[in-house]
């Protein structure tokens, strides 16, 4: 009985010893898992991603095959990113392009900021790209009087509301038509009747005007081609190639991880991405950038940087079991495919990355000890694994994820007292024997109050234990 009430003393006191973080996260997930409305919205989006993609995978008379030989050339490149690195660095700066290499988010922020105040810069215009986001990028530049204007409509919807992306892939996935109307209404001042067309035009007008008044354009790379010295974009809607091809100067902000072993291995993976990304067999609009522009050239930018972001890959790749995260090509199927995800959506992460892969990333990009809860916000079906492009296992990396926080002391002394208390009593069927019914369904109670029994009826112990029942019915012989 003693061990029942110590148990429940300890916790009842986990909601005091949470983090900020933590608690942020339950609020939201709560809130948004009985949010109707916005359950309709998603599931409705990610509905339409699942149909096109199963149709999109028929173009392949070997998926499995190329999924195999993908994850094998980013187990060649993790495995030497070091060389990789230096060899793009060499061919780019060769093409006439410039490398910066950024250790953290404030490095890659100040390194943009010397180039912008050396060409002056009072505008960009900025073509969609997830590392820009990890960096807050549009709001350091707004710190320092710079305007940076998102480009890919998602991204322009989002901004324009005040909102970091939903989605990897679908900044604004959980608004539909209507809502991007009404928005359209108050800051832009359309009608609110416009049709999903009309609204496209709208903001294609006013992003024209941005691309020739911009001094500076940015962009991330999808994928690094070391032996040209080069990036590749792939998107589908042109305003990548007009965010690098109009301003005077480029500048690249990409993740080292997004390091192939060179050119020929695009065949694969522009396919693969497009595919398990949107459905296409080929996303509209594939670009490889070696540099600024030659002499030869009609148009492009006079300089071109490009910032090789660390900000805890390589934390990431320094371990063994969880590296694999870092093969990763951010075609976001994992997100559509999670149930956590689909019931609690991308905003109540509270970080960049989103559903089972940012759940396995964040934590050793932003520290294991504030985000080690995201590795728990899954359900462990594996269905993450199933449909990752990558064949990544992902269940598996949140599991490794979860260990790491435990040995590494990450969890709480109310956890670790708690797991002692439940190995003891498990492990004594005395001990669970020797607390009444009664008491047990009070302990439970008390225990599960704001969790279960928050939202369900809660649930008791029976009178009898099917210890004593079994006792009863087949009594011990002497």
């Amino acid at each position: 009985m003693t061990y029942i009430y110590v148990y429940v003393v300890f916790l009842s006191r986990c909601e005091q010893q949470m983090s900020n973080l933590l608690q942020t996260f339950l609020q939201k997930a709560d809130t948004k898992a009985f949010d109707s409305e916005h359950k309709r919205k998603l599931l409705f989006n990610i509905g339409k991603y699942n149909a096109t993609v199963i149709k999109g995978k028929k173009q392949y008379a070997d998926l499995e095959y190329v999924r195999k030989k993908a994850k094998n050339i980013k187990w060649k490149v993790m495995e030497n990113l070091d060389k990789y690195l230096i060899e793009f660095e060499t061919n780019f700066t060769a093409n006439g392009g410039k490398v910066i290499w950024a250790n953290d988010e404030k490095e890659a922020q100040q390194e943009i900021l010397k180039i912008l105040q050396k060409k002056g810069a009072r505008m960009a215009v900025k073509a969609k790209s997830m590392a820009t986001e990890e960096i807050h990028l549009n709001e350091f530049l707004k710190e320092h009087n710079i305007e940076s204007v998102e480009t890919d409509l998602g991204e322009y919807i989002q901004q324009l509301d005040g909102e970091a992306p939903y989605h990897i892939v679908t900044p604004a996935m959980h608004k539909s038509k209507d809502d991007v109307a009404k928005l359209f209404n108050e800051k832009l001042g359309t009608d609110l009747n416009l049709t999903a067309q009309e609204l496209t035009l709208v903001a294609r007008k006013n992003l024209r005007q941005k691309y020739v008044q911009a001094d500076v354009g940015f962009s991330g790379a999808n994928f690094i081609l070391p032996d040209i010295g080069g990036i590749a974009v792939t998107e589908n809607e042109g305003n990548g190639r007009l965010s690098t091809s109009f301003p005077k100067t480029h500048i690249v902000l990409v993740g080292i991880e997004k390091m192939l072993t060179g050119v020929n291995d695009l065949n694969i993976f522009w396919p693969l991405l497009s595919t398990f990304g949107t459905g296409q067999k080929v996303t509209v609009y594939n670009t490889i950038f070696t540099g600024p522009k030659k002499e030869i050239e009609a148009d492009g930018p006079e300089e071109m940087y490009v910032i090789l972001l660390d900000n805890g890959r390589s934390k990431l790749l320094a371990e063994e079991r969880q590296r694999e995260a870092l093969y990763c090509i951010r075609c976001g199927s994992c997100l559509n495919a999670c149930p956590v995800y689909k019931n609690i959506g991308g905003h109540t992460y509270g970080t960049t990355y989103s559903g089972p892969i940012g759940s396995i990333i964040s934590p050793h990009f932003k520290g294991m000890d504030e985000f080690k809860h995201l590795s728990n916000a899954s359900s462990l079906c594996g269905n993450c694994t199933e449909v990752c492009p990558m064949n990544i296992e992902l269940h598996s990396l949140l599991l490794y994820n979860r260990n790491e926080a435990v040995e590494k002391g990450y969890s709480t002394l109310t956890e670790r007292t708690v797991w002692k208390l439940w190995r003891r009593s498990m492990l004594n069927r005395k001990t669970m024997e020797k607390p009444s019914p009664s008491i047990k369904n009070m302990a439970l109670k008390m225990l599960f109050k704001n969790s279960w029994g928050k939202r369900r009826e809660m649930f008791k112990i029976a009178p009898k234990s099917f210890n004593k029942m079994w006792a009863e019915k087949f009594p011990p012989t002497e």
